[in-house]
């Protein structure tokens, strides 16, 4: 096997693999004795079938096959003889051809960057502290009332918490949604929808009339030609409806499965929520919070291109839950994504190299807690238990968020800390609390 090293960028390499033909070839026969032994066709007996005829059934699929195996097995060899760490699977360019007695193809990667050694001593680290209050706990249940609310029809115009229900067409440059007609919506005035941005529009107008707008769709907006454009606005108003919200009375409560109905119990069990919903909250901040500081830290880290893009993949699919997987992502909104990628990139990098160089293992106690509390908010958490038990995949996730939040305590414990005492709605809700 021959193997020669490019340099393309920063991070990314380029290897050409040459390995002989005649091993390519030896492999393939190999394949096809081996079925020969073992297929079963019809009008022959098993293990009788002619070489001929597994050749021409069965050749292509072989030599692909093979071909594949060949470039993933030397391909691992040459990383490792010229010391590489690829970041994710290369991509691979050959025809698979024999030239000169040889097969050669070509594998383009990103390595690993060199990181710096991370002194832990001269961050700043702002440490949050909280708990859940009685004030949280009634603002809670008010919550739980809204969410429970129905809405009935009214004749008055639209105000502030009614639902209106539209048919509209929005025109961004040469995009018209729908192609065709109208499309029947339904937004919550100042309810943060998808359609929030009609809601200035819509107020103090009533049913069947029609109006037209201008209006900023937002980034995360689910249909990509219209997310972050602006876009002119024809619609129909259908209905104006009032929302009612039920009181909070012993039926209310046995519907969130409280059986005894009583107030005591159900603001016991919404505490114990709250308090849950805290401590998560305070893991991640506390992890944003050491992440941020190390990303600037040490903001001159190179950052694989591939991680970056994927995170910032991951950043906009939560931000647009509803959107299909198979959908593209909306370019505006995976570009306005890109620069928090790179940061979380740069902060999950030192984070594993400072697990690494101070020997931190993940607790597999605490992984066992964090899949309880998982767990506890369904109605069967033992069958949540055993399905984190039995799925690697899901185990392996746990592990390293528990990981990285034993981590981020570490720097906490040893960088320059100060404990801030925080509400639970600044916890919460930063971004409604800042300034």
């Amino acid at each position: 096997m021959q193997v020669s090293l490019e340099n393309v960028g920063k991070l990314e390499r380029r290897l050409t693999v040459k390995f002989p033909a005649e091993q390519f070839e030896s492999r393939v026969r190999q394949r096809i004795s081996e079925l020969g032994r073992n297929v079963r066709l019809k009008g022959f007996r098993p293990g009788k079938v002619p070489t001929k005829v597994i050749e021409q059934r069965f050749g292509e699929q072989v030599r692909g096959e093979v071909l594949s195996d060949l470039i993933g097995s030397t391909f691992r060899e040459a990383v490792q003889q010229q010391n590489l760490q690829p970041v994710a699977n290369p991509g691979i360019d050959t025809d698979g051809k024999p030239k000169d007695g040889e097969i050669a193809y070509t594998a383009t990667f990103e390595v690993m960057p060199e990181l710096p050694t991370v002194d832990v001593a001269i961050l700043k680290i702002d440490r949050p502290r909280s708990e859940v209050g009685e004030v949280d706990v009634d603002k809670m249940i008010e919550t739980l009332r809204v969410q429970r609310r129905v809405f009935d029809k009214v004749e008055r115009a639209a105000a502030e918490g009614d639902m209106v229900i539209v048919d509209y067409a929005a025109q961004a440059g040469d995009f018209r949604h729908p192609a065709e007609g109208r499309e029947r919506a339904a937004t919550v005035l100042g309810g943060n929808t998808a359609l929030a941005a009609f809601d200035e529009a819509l107020k103090g107008h009533k049913a069947g009339e029609e109006l037209a707008f201008e209006v900023e769709f937002p980034p995360t907006f689910p249909i990509p030609q219209l997310a972050a454009r602006q876009a002119q606005v024809d619609l129909r108003i259908g209905e104006v409806q009032e929302s009612k919200t039920p009181e909070v009375d012993a039926e209310f409560i046995r519907t969130f499965g409280i059986d005894d109905g009583t107030s005591e119990t159900f603001r016991r069990e919404v505490r114990s929520n709250l308090e849950r919903e805290l401590d998560n909250a305070l893991r991640a901040r506390l992890r944003n919070e050491v992440g941020g500081k190390l990303a600037a830290t040490y903001a001159d880290v190179e950052v694989p291109k591939v991680l970056e893009n994927a995170e910032a993949d991951s950043l906009v699919r939560a931000a647009m839950p509803n959107l299909p997987r198979e959908q593209a992502l909306p370019p505006a909104a995976l570009e306005a994504a890109q620069p928090i990628a790179h940061q979380r990139v740069i902060a999950g990098l030192l984070l594993r190299q400072i697990a690494q160089s101070n020997n931190l293992r993940v607790d597999n106690r605490k992984v066992t807690e964090r899949i309880a509390k998982i767990a506890s908010t369904y109605e069967e958490p033992e069958q949540v238990v055993e399905l984190y038990r039995a799925n690697p995949q899901m185990m392996e996730n746990v592990r390293t968020a528990v990981l990285e939040d034993q981590v981020s305590e570490w720097v906490a414990d040893h960088a320059d800390t100060t404990e801030v005492a925080l509400s639970f709605d600044e916890v919460m809700h930063p971004q409604n609390t800042a300034n």
